[in-house]
């Protein structure tokens, strides 16, 4: 267990029906967090909270569109009754099939719908379960390496993680006198379901320009995660760790 005092102790997991999102939530469970699944995807979220309870820990699925503002007031008055709220995982947004056009030919209502999931998500989630988060309390937002990189064809995407970095320095100003970190993760090309359909010349650019370069796995991000929940990183706060076998070194 990352910290003893972790048990029983509520984590929000948002985007956890699958990938990244699921092992992040396997691993806060394994901790000894009592982990909400937040997830779209009914049965990916059920599944998920079954796999946990399974393993012996403590799981909830309620569903959750984080671009649905009444969706995510539902999920605070759901986790309003396990209060406080330890830790939100940021977790949830568009990255299947996102990318492939230029800048300039992207649709607005494209763009729309994924700054609408991916940079405003994060903050609507944050803002209704502020409330309910105790002090001590830690906030993890993933934001992605392609912020940092600048990927081509990609820059709604790009746009929405930048926004989620920018967000979590502000937040983090914010909350610091509150006793609450706000930290982002930047993983690199994971090989999840959601990356399947990723170019095969991106797979490409990655494994030849990381310094590591075995193909990513999502646990090899977890363990930062875990790290960030924890006691040990109580004045850790306002930063983006990139996650990919040195990709992007800053």
């Amino acid at each position: 267990m990352t910290d003893a005092s972790a048990e029983r102790r509520t984590v929000v997991v948002t985007g956890a029906g699958r990938g990244l999102g699921e092992a992040m939530a396997r691993r806060a469970a394994a901790d000894g967090f009592r982990v909400v699944v937040a997830e779209l995807n009914e049965e990916r979220g059920s599944r998920t909270a079954a796999a946990v309870r399974d393993a012996g820990g403590e799981a909830e699925f309620v569903p959750l569109d984080v671009a649905d503002p009444a969706s995510v007031e539902a999920l605070a008055a759901r986790v309003a009754a396990a209060a406080p709220v330890y830790g939100l995982v940021n977790n949830a947004a568009l990255a299947n099939g996102v990318g492939g056009k230029e800048f300039q030919d992207i649709d607005v209502e494209v763009w729309d719908r994924l700054m609408a999931v991916n940079a405003r998500g994060p903050w609507l989630v944050a803002r209704h379960l502020l409330p309910l988060m105790s002090r001590p309390g830690r906030i993890v937002n993933i934001a992605s390496d392609a912020a940092l990189y600048g990927s081509p064809r990609l820059a709604h995407y790009i746009a929405s993680k930048g926004a989620v970095i920018a967000l979590t320095r502000a937040m983090a100003r914010e909350l610091g006198e509150r006793g609450i970190t706000v930290n982002a993760v930047a993983p690199g090309l994971t090989e999840v379901e959601a990356t399947e359909a990723v170019p095969a010349e991106r797979h490409a650019l990655y494994a030849a320009n990381r310094a590591i370069s075995r193909p990513q796995q999502p646990d090899d991000l977890v363990g930062l995660v875990a790290f960030l929940l924890g006691e040990e990183s109580r004045y850790l706060t306002g930063q983006v760790i990139a996650v990919n076998g040195g990709f992007t070194m800053h």
